[in-house]
């Protein structure tokens, strides 16, 4: 996907937060793993479960430090968290605050989170119609053009409350 492409999927999906100029995206580009990131998060803003997932390797760790455990493997990453996400915010947006930091393959940002959760989560939750958004950081390791591993921590009880989980 071309950045101009890229920029024009993330402006038109609503994003509450304010995203890169096309010059700060354009330094990150040539830094490894930072294209990659770019398109896996306009892939969630697409609402794209199949797109989102092409960008994990076979073998892709997500780590989510809210649930400690993590899941292992393309096929779980895809069904227990983006089309898990996906499907309970069909209107979610995801989007950077600032400029990544970029160490060879490895990218880290810090993001908000938004949407209104309308479906059923995957453990068999129901939706709760509340609103939400919140704040996390994630750190990205890519290897051959793909996410091998991603680590995304949050805070997990400003969202549970804002659900009416808590």
């Amino acid at each position: 996907m071309d950045r101009r492409s890229l920029l024009a999927g993330l402006g038109t999906a609503g994003l509450g937060v304010s995203l890169l100029p096309i010059a700060k995206l354009s330094a990150a580009e040539g830094q490894g793993g930072a294209t990659i990131v770019y398109s896996y998060l306009a892939a969630w803003n697409f609402h794209s479960v199949e797109r989102a997932a092409r960008y994990f390797s076979d073998d892709v760790v997500y780590f989510d430090a809210s649930v400690g455990e993590p899941v292992v493997g393309k096929e779980a990453a895809t069904s227990d968290v983006v089309a898990n996400f996906i499907n309970a915010v069909p209107d979610l947006t995801w989007g950077i605050r600032g400029a990544p930091i970029v160490m060879g393959e490895r990218v880290a940002f810090e993001w908000e989170f938004a949407g209104t959760n309308t479906g059923a989560w995957v453990d068999g939750t129901a939706a709760s119609n509340k609103r939400f958004r919140f704040p996390g950081a994630s750190v990205f390791e890519i290897r051959d053009g793909l996410i091998v591993h991603q680590a995304d921590y949050y805070d997990a009880l400003g969202f549970y409350k804002q659900l009416g989980w808590i």
